[in-house]
Formats: C-alpha cells, sequence, structure tokens
C-alpha cells in the first residue's frame, strides 16, 4: 500500500489483520527490513488492523527536501486517512515525538501509546552530536554515522556489532541520513507542544532502560493533559513483544 503526503511524497505502508485501526511508528533507524516492533504487530494483528509504514527517507518511501518536523506530521495524516480517516498510534522512541506532534497538530487519533520519548523538554540540544554526525552522512561514511548514533545514545555495544552483521545492514545504512531528521524532532519537542496534546496518551518505559530514558518517560506523562505514565519489566530501550503487546491492546481497547 502507499500514502502520498502533502508535499507529494510517497509513504509505504503495510497493513496486518482486522480491526479497528492502529497505526505505528518506527523509531530512529528502522524501516521494513528491520523493525523492531514486528513482532508486537503480528500479536496485535489479532485485535487491530494494524499500519506500520516507513517513514520518509527510509526503505520504499520517498523523500522530499528539505526536511522539516512538520513533514513527518504530513506523513502520517497520509497514512492515517488510508487506515480510514481514523485511529490509534503507537510511537517507539524517535517516533513517540512524531506521534505527539500529529497529536497536538489535531489529526484524527483516538489515543496515544508511546514507548520511551527520547527527550527532555527544555534540555538544550547536543550541537556537537549533530555536528559529528552530520559530517559523517555528507562525508559519504553511512556505516560510521550509524555506529557512531548509536554508540552516543547508548545501545549495548553487543546490540552493535550484532547490526553490523545484519542482513538488513545495507538498509539501515542507506537511511542514515534521516538520523539527522531523528535528531531534529527530539530537539525541538517543547512543553507548549505537548500541552496542546488533549489526546489520552499512555507513556510507557522499560525498567531495564538507563535513568535518561526513565526520566524522560516520566516527564513527557506529566506534561500531557492526559497523560498516563507505566514502567514494565524489559531491557535497554525495548519491552518483549507479547508484554508490548498486552499493554497496548488494553489500552487501546
Amino acid at each position: 500500500m502507499q500514502a502520498r503526503s502533502a508535499d507529494g511524497t510517497p509513504i509505504a505502508v503495510s497493513r496486518t489483520g482486522e480491526g479497528p485501526a492502529l497505526v505505528m511508528v518506527d523509531p530512529a533507524g528502522a524501516f521494513h527490513g528491520l523493525r523492531p516492533m514486528a513482532g508486537a504487530i503480528t500479536a496485535l494483528a489479532g485485535a487491530f488492523a494494524v499500519h506500520a509504514y516507513d517513514r520518509r527517507g527510509r526503505g520504499d518511501s520517498g523523500d522530499t527536501a528539505p526536511f522539516a518536523p512538520e513533514r513527518e506530521t504530513d506523513d502520517l495524516a497520509a497514512v492515517i486517512e488510508l487506515a480510514g480517516g481514523e485511529a490509534d498510534v503507537y510511537g517507539f522512541s524517535s517516533g513517540a515525538a512524531v506521534a505527539l506532534r500529529a497529536a497536538a497538530a489535531g489529526l484524527p487519533i483516538r489515543r496515544v501509546a508511546l514507548l520511551e520519548p527520547p527527550f527532555v523538554v527544555g534540555e538544550p540540544a547536543d550541537e556537537a552530536f549533530a555536528a559529528r554526525l552530520r559530517d559523517l552522512i555528507e562525508g559519504g561514511d553511512h556505516g560510521g554515522a550509524v555506529d557512531f548514533f548509536n554508540q552516543a545514545i547508548g545501545v549495548p555495544d553487543e546490540w552493535i556489532e550484532h547490526l553490523r552483521a545484519h542482513p538488513a545492514r545495507a538498509g539501515v545504512e542507506a537511511l542514515a541520513p534521516t538520523l539527522l531528521y531523528d535528531t531534529a524532532l527530539a530537539s525541538t519537542m517543547t512543553a507548549e507542544l505537548l500541552a496542546a496534546v488533549h489526546a489520552p496518551v499512555l507513556v510507557l518505559n522499560s525498567a531495564g532502560s538507563d535513568d535518561y530514558l526513565r526520566g524522560a518517560a516520566r516527564d513527557v506523562a506529566s506534561r500531557l493533559p492526559a497523560g498516563e505514565h507505566r514502567e514494565v519489566p524489559g531491557d535497554w530501550h525495548g519491552l518483549d513483544d507479547a508484554a508490548l503487546a498486552a499493554q497496548l491492546t488494553g489500552w487501546f481497547r
């Protein structure tokens, strides 16, 4: 399936299951060939029509310069329209920032669930990190950019080694320029934007994540007019597929 964003960018969408529409928004570095929530999608398909999509510049989706965070809101709007005009939305990591921006913009979203939004409102942007990432990408070292990004955000070394040998590595390196999009999304979240989100929002974090990610989840939930926070047993920056599916099913039903 394909949606078309407001600027004409084609967005590749897949649908699994039947039921109320649920749109899943990927984290940084993900696409249809390497989707961390693929197992949860399978578990959710018995209760929902689950729509997953390659965010712009990733996988089979197109891209249109220049990038602005608002373009990702337009992309999600197009996916929701394709899904039937109204949906629940789940966003993981930088995908959480996309979901929050869309809800604040008034898109037809019934309920929102987030896993570990990777930002703290009011925290200064890490200009040195962004500059180094941009230098690697513009210099053509996409593999180095992927590794640098993952190391900087705290991905365990063994996961980074596993990703280097993963069959989808070429696809991950191809989307390296979009890591700058994720950086821009996270650094431009504001208290005013969160205050404009009136849909009910569940903010999850894994008990196995670091202090920053756990604290960020609590902070985001506290700033939302209808926010709820839950900590769930899990690994660093992630939950078991069954645990995530159970949380989402309970929340969206």
